[in-house]
């Protein structure tokens, strides 16, 4: 069974939108690449503006650690850290059923 990694994100809701642009196309992408990586969504919340969650699944422990040691996570961090006010909270779960 996958390893679910989630990364709840909060942005200032003024900067949301930009936020969504540059996951979809700069972020997932850099994760798709990954090997154990098999799927990433970003997913938006309903109810509070700003606020989403990162989802992905990746096939083990070792290939989430390979991605954290890599040059494409650490341009993940840069690219969310510029944005002010925004947080992060990652978060790895296993699937039980």
């Amino acid at each position: 069974m996958p390893i679910i990694r989630l990364i709840y994100t909060t942005f200032p809701a003024d900067q949301a939108a930009e936020a969504e642009k540059d996951w979809r196309e700069e972020c997932a992408p850099l994760m798709m690449r990954q090997a154990g990586c098999q799927a990433e969504k970003l997913l938006r919340c309903n109810h509070q503006p700003g606020e989403y969650v990162s989802y992905s699944e990746w096939a083990d422990n070792a290939s989430i650690e390979a991605y954290l040691r890599s040059d494409d996570h650490q341009e993940i961090k840069r690219r969310t850290s510029g944005i002010k006010g925004a947080t992060v909270v990652v978060k790895t779960y296993d699937v039980v059923s």
